[in-house]
């Protein structure tokens, strides 16, 4: 049976506050197991507004109602307004998903500083960003944390190699096609291997407007390692809370089994994974570049 590993990335105060609920009771109630990596530090999502001009970044806040799924006050968090600490603010929600049985891990500390700057950085800036979420997640839930998964798919050369030195097993940093060693070393990655649904809504160069059924023709054949679909907390625990419904059990009833990312990682035979390079590169619907796992 082909797997099928849900990661949940959680980027907001708000996303945390009221996404990660909804979307704990949803999982819950359809008895789907996912991981979910949280944002740990202040909520600056204000500050993203700067991406404004990078290609393709307005098209896809057009397209996805970002103030809807986001509230105009998130988006003033980190300029007019201070930015709440999530760790502080939302201790509750977040241990909450582990009590239920959940995974949790990193998502990052400070989201919107991590997307921007950690490509150009050093490795003492980068190796602080993750101590800062590293420690804040022990603080919370009293265990260090298993996984890491970059904010916007955002990495340095010098991110897998102290993931591994700074305690995390595995990671899903990339966008790719199956799990991979990184050539420069480091944990294992568990690339995302589907678009977003954020990526998908309301694209003029799809066949369907459906993004649900877009999603649904791309799994019908399954990989040999299956896949790793993103969702975040803002969308899929908001307004597209039935979409994601709809999708999982789709999912389902193509025969998929739902999986953790630890699980993932515990079925992998490490010797036999395939080394990569991690790259730079573009995925369509989403602004900038990401790094990627390089076809081998």
């Amino acid at each position: 049976m082909a797997t099928l590993a849900l990661k949940v990335d959680v980027d907001t105060w708000r996303g945390t506050r009221d996404g990660v609920p909804k979307l704990a009771e949803l999982l819950e109630r359809l008895q789907v197991p996912a991981t979910f990596l949280f944002s740990v530090g202040p909520d600056h999502t204000g500050r993203a507004l700067r991406r404004v001009f990078r290609r393709g970044f307005l098209g896809k806040v057009r397209r996805t109602s970002v103030v809807s799924n986001y509230g105009l006050t998130t988006l003033l968090y980190g300029t007019l307004l201070p930015g709440p600490r999530i760790g502080e603010r939302c201790r509750d929600e977040m241990r909450m998903v582990r009590q239920r049985g959940f995974e949790v891990g990193v998502h990052t500390h400070d989201h919107v500083k991590w997307q921007d700057k950690v490509s150009s950085a050093s490795i003492g800036w980068t190796r602080r960003e993750l101590e800062l979420a590293r420690d804040e997640f022990q603080r919370i839930f009293g265990v260090a944390p298993r996984v890491h998964g970059a904010a916007g798919w955002q990495l340095n050369a010098h991110v897998p190699g102290l993931e591994a030195a700074l305690g995390f097993e595995y990671a899903s940093d990339t966008r790719g096609y199956s799990p991979f060693r990184p050539a420069s070393g480091g944990v294992p990655q568990l690339p995302t291997t589907l678009p977003t649904l954020d990526e998908l809504i309301g694209r003029d160069d799809l066949t369907s407007d459906d993004p649900v059924e877009t999603l649904l023709g791309m799994t019908l054949n399954a990989p040999r390692h299956g896949h790793v679909f993103t969702l975040h907390a803002e969308i899929e625990g908001g307004a597209y809370a039935p979409h994601f419904a709809r999708l999982l059990l789709g999912w389902r009833a193509q025969g998929y089994e739902f999986a953790t990312l630890g699980e993932v990682y515990e079925s992998l035979d490490y010797g036999s994974l395939p080394t990569c390079e991690i790259v730079p590169g573009t995925v369509s619907g989403r602004s900038g570049q990401l790094a990627l796992q390089a076809q081998n």
